[in-house]
This record gives structure tokens, C-alpha cells and sequence, in this order.
């Protein structure tokens, strides 16, 4: 497996909001420039506090370009940067109605907000449901939230899933995966607007690398590898 990295750019989702906000920065510090000139410590701390939040925000849609070779198709590729929060058995009742292994990376709004493809197949679902908006670090998050389900055939008919969930503050999940297009390595599954949470849920008998706490990144940190044996 090899890694090549090139130089951030910001993420397509994020383009129109910070020329919205630029404008709207611009707007309002002039404004305040003109009408309250004997301010002057208002348009200090207004020019600081606009200026602050709009290096956060170009911060937040960065969009970090990994292209990561991999040898082994087998491998599962961590879907987004984070913190792994659940790594065990669990009972998946929306899709496959069976045990899975259930390994969640949770985002903060410090981190990456881009989902990459875990593995490369066919698309068989790709569906988005309605739901609370609670913090995405508790476990009811996973059923109750508003998500979407991204659910990957491999070549050799393995199916894994991908569940995109919105956070506490997240309030928008984008999805690019469809339902009999194909999903690539190196390729955007998605991207959620702030802190949220990404689940993979993987067959019984797949060997995971990770661990509870583990801090992981998106298109880079490999999360397991399936057997070779499985073929559901």
C-alpha cells in the first residue's frame, strides 16, 4: 500500500458559503466602518471576530487530496477522519437483518468532513432517512438520527455498509454514492456539514486494525481486511 498527498483545496461543498461569507464580512465591517466611526474598538473586535470565522470556516471544508494505492482489494479503508468510538458485534435491523461488526469514527467539527469510498464494488443502495439531530457520539445516534445508507457489493459479492449520520450540530448530509454506479478508491462517498459520525458495518469474521480511541484518517488508515471466505 502506498500513500501520495498533494495540496489541500477547499471541498466543493463549502465554495459557495465562503463566498457568501466573504461578501457578508465584507458587507458588515464596512458598514460598521461608516456608520460607527467613533467605534473604533467596535470595528476591531468586529473585524477580528469575522475574520476568525471565516478562517474556520475555509478550515472546516478543506479537502485533503490522498491517493492511496492499495494491493490487497480486501482491505477496508477508514471513510472518514476521527475518532474510532465503536468497534463490536451488533445486530444491523435496517439493511441486513443479521450480526455485523460494527466500527463507528466519530467527527469532530475540527475534522475532515469528507467520506471517502472504504472499498471498491458495486452500488446496491444508497437511500437517506430523516431523523434527531442528538450528539452523534451515543449509540441510539446510529437508529434514530438522520443518516444515510450506503450499502457496497464487492467483486466477490461481499456487501459491507456505510452510515452517514448528522450530529448534534450537523444539520446537512451530502451523498454522492447512487444506487448501480460503482464506487472507486481515491473517490468522495460524501460529506457531512459538522460534527458527526460514520459507521461501517462489516461482516462477522472480518479482521479489524483498530481499536476503541484511535484517532483515524479518512483514504489512509486501514480499518480491516475481509475474508476471503465470506461471501454474503
Amino acid at each position: 500500500m502506498r500513500l501520495r498527498r498533494k495540496v489541500p483545496r477547499i471541498h466543493r461543498e463549502g465554495r459557495n458559503i465562503i463566498v457568501g461569507l466573504t461578501f457578508a464580512i465584507f458587507v458588515l465591517n464596512v458598514l460598521t466602518f461608516i456608520y460607527l466611526p467613533k467605534l473604533h474598538w467596535l470595528f476591531a473586535v468586529t473585524l477580528i471576530l469575522s475574520a476568525t470565522m471565516l478562517v474556520f470556516v475555509t478550515y472546516f471544508f478543506r479537502n485533503p487530496i490522498r491517493i492511496l494505492e492499495v494491493t490487497d482489494p480486501n482491505f477496508i479503508i477508514a471513510p472518514a477522519d476521527g475518532r474510532v468510538v465503536v468497534v463490536e458485534p451488533t445486530k444491523e435491523n435496517e439493511y441486513f437483518h443479521d450480526e455485523r461488526i460494527q466500527v463507528s469514527i466519530f467527527m469532530s467539527p475540527f475534522n475532515v468532513h469528507a467520506n471517502w469510498y472504504p472499498i471498491e464494488g458495486n452500488i446496491l443502495v444508497s437511500t437517506h432517512q430523516k431523523g434527531r439531530h442528538q450528539g452523534a457520539w451515543l449509540p441510539k445516534s446510529s437508529t434514530e438520527n438522520e443518516r444515510s445508507l450506503v450499502v457496497i457489493e464487492t467483486p466477490n459479492r461481499v456487501q459491507i455498509a456505510v452510515r452517514q449520520i448528522a450530529g448534534a450540530m450537523a444539520r446537512r448530509i451530502v451523498t454522492y454514492a447512487k444506487a448501480g454506479k460503482q464506487s472507486h478508491r481515491n473517490e468522495h462517498l460524501g460529506f457531512i456539514k459538522l460534527g458527526s459520525r460514520v459507521d461501517l458495518y462489516l461482516p462477522i469474521g472480518t479482521e479489524i486494525f483498530v481499536e476503541i480511541g484511535e484517532s483515524v484518517r479518512g483514504n489512509e488508515t486501514i480499518i480491516g481486511r475481509l475474508s476471503e471466505t465470506t461471501k454474503a
